[in-house]
């Protein structure tokens, strides 16, 4: 091997050279249409053959069992099935007609109404995509029938599913602890501020665009359909309180929390309201096998290339100035994160921007001294971002295809919601207790 690379040229490289030329191959491979774990996999060996020949091959194989073999990551197989059984199921149809009596009456009403919806099926789900699906079909008309623009509708659909990515649980919370260290349970918790944050914000928006539009009110609802509404929403209500209630009393971790999950979801969904049958499941285990695949796949090529450029000690090569003088600016080692991680997951999956990006800046966020609660919130606000934000974010893809409308015309209505999704960044780093509060009463 060590001759193959003299032979090509690249066997006298330096380290920061050498990073160029990664970087290069992986997007080389990435236009070629290879999926994301070939060019993670590729810029590893490249790097480890290149800068450490005296390493085996086989560290690589070491690093990848290792990056799938914590237990914690046990948790997102069993919340993506928890999220399929409900998606088979009327869970979604009840949280749904639940928000609606409540607060569909209101001046902006009905998008409130699926911001909402959104923010309870993310506590349900934890799947920005799964929220797309099951409140985009339904609510879709019903704001077209009121009379919102269809651009406004498909924008407020694929953003208000991005808080799924903050309320617990959180795929990209999970993956984000794994890779940093970070507790996830805190994680969870904190990610609870943010979440309710842009939904006041999404809120306010449909609130004042109502008014502009002078869209009529709906009807109020009776107290009878009110409290009825409410019965039929009590049990799938259950969710955030088992996520939520049972890691923040200490009863569950995340874990034993995602397992619960599927169990609820199994009693409620199969036995209570009887819309899933046995011969149902192995269609939905094969989905959440099929998911869980291809994360498990890019965890494990994510931490191998972890491994590689953190010992070839690249993210001092490219951050050693912001780590020397971290500690007199933590604004900018945050605001230079949020940047760095919206960007990267503008083009890329949320979990490859998180899986390359935290250890590269680690060191910074030591040095700085920042909680790495709030930097893993703010990350995972980043990733929920960049999922509903062109030119490739995944949401913008879920609801062409489940819209069957043109990719243009999907992203139309986005600018404002990103706007607003950009402010609570900035509200997130200049009052970083809107993420720490709740975290900091568990202690």
């Amino acid at each position: 091997m060590d001759k193959l690379m003299e032979f090509i040229g690249l066997g006298g490289l330096s380290t920061a050279s050498m990073s160029v030329v990664v970087a290069v191959v992986m997007v080389v491979f990435l236009l070629m249409g290879y999926p994301m774990m070939v060019p993670l996999l590729v810029g590893s060996m490249l790097l480890l053959f290149t800068q450490f020949p005296f390493l085996e091959g086989s560290v690589m194989i070491q690093q990848m069992i290792g990056g799938i073999s914590q237990s914690v990551l046990v948790a997102v197989p069993m919340f993506i099935l928890a999220a399929d059984i409900m998606i088979k199921g009327h869970t979604a149809d009840r949280l749904l007609d639940l928000v609606s009596k409540f607060v569909g009456h209101l001046r902006g009403g009905l998008p409130m109404t699926t911001a909402v919806s959104c923010t309870l099926f993310g506590a349900v789900s934890g799947s920005t995509q799964a929220t797309v699906v099951a409140m985009g079909q339904p609510l879709r008309p019903k704001l077209l029938e009121a009379g919102y623009s269809d651009k406004f509708t498909m924008a407020l659909i694929i953003n208000a599913s991005d808080i799924a990515l903050l309320i617990p649980p959180s795929i990209g919370m999970i993956i984000y602890g794994v890779v940093s260290g970070t507790s996830v349970g805190d994680l969870f918790i904190a990610g609870i501020g943010p979440g309710l944050l842009i939904l006041l914000l999404f809120s306010v928006y449909c609130y004042y665009l109502s008014i502009k539009l002078k869209i009529p009110v709906l009807p109020k609802a009776t107290r009878a359909e009110r409290l009825t509404a409410l019965k039929k929403a009590i049990l799938p209500m259950g969710f955030p309180v088992i996520i939520i209630g049972g890691i923040y009393s200490g009863t569950f971790s995340p874990t034993e929390a995602a397992a619960m999950s599927v169990a609820y979801a199994l009693i409620l969904e199969m036995v209570i309201f009887r819309q899933v049958r046995m011969s149902d499941l192995p269609q939905v285990a094969l989905s959440t096998g099929l998911i869980t695949a291809v994360v498990f796949i890019l965890v494990a090529a994510g931490t191998a290339f972890s491994w590689v450029i953190s010992f070839a000690k690249i993210p001092d090569l490219l951050l050693g100035d912001v780590v020397a003088n971290a500690a007199d600016s933590p604004y900018m080692i945050l605001a230079l994160i949020s940047v760095s991680y919206f960007v990267g997951c503008m083009f890329v999956d949320p979990i490859v921007v998180i899986l390359i990006l935290t250890p590269i800046f680690a060191p910074a966020v030591a040095a700085a001294g920042i909680d790495p609660v709030l930097v893993g919130t703010l990350v995972t606000l980043q990733a929920a971002i960049g999922s509903a934000t062109p030119p490739f974010g995944c949401d913008i893809f879920t609801a062409v295809a489940i819209f069957r409308r043109p990719y243009l015309e999907v992203i139309r209505g986005t600018p404002p919601f990103i706007c607003l999704l950009l402010l609570s960044t900035v509200l997130l780093i200049v009052f970083p207790q809107i993420a720490l509060f709740l975290p900091g009463l568990m202690q």
